[in-house]
């Protein structure tokens, strides 16, 4: 499993600086990074979204990505047998 992080522009209300979370090319998890707007909490990064198992209510803030690498990691290895991935989708 590889987990991969690609810099996106997102729109988030203030926050537009973002991040695709990719594990063996496929899209689980967006996260963004809160901007001034968000006080003590700027600059940390959001969970704004995740796809399959990594779906759920919790939404974390991480210090950097790093942390955020690692918790996405950590679920997916507790959910293994729940991320499919269709290798014949385009």
């Amino acid at each position: 499993m590889s987990v991969s992080l690609q810099p996106m522009c997102v729109s988030a209300g203030p926050d537009h600086e973002g991040c695709l979370v990719l594990v063996d090319d496929c899209l689980v998890a967006v996260l963004v990074r809160l901007s001034d707007w968000h006080g003590d909490a700027a600059g940390s990064w959001f969970y704004e979204a995740g796809f399959g198992s990594l779906d759920g209510p919790e939404h974390p803030l991480f210090a950097d990505l790093g942390a955020a690498r690692t918790y996405i990691a950590r679920r997916l290895a507790d959910n293994s047998d729940s991320l499919i991935v269709d290798t014949a989708a385009p």
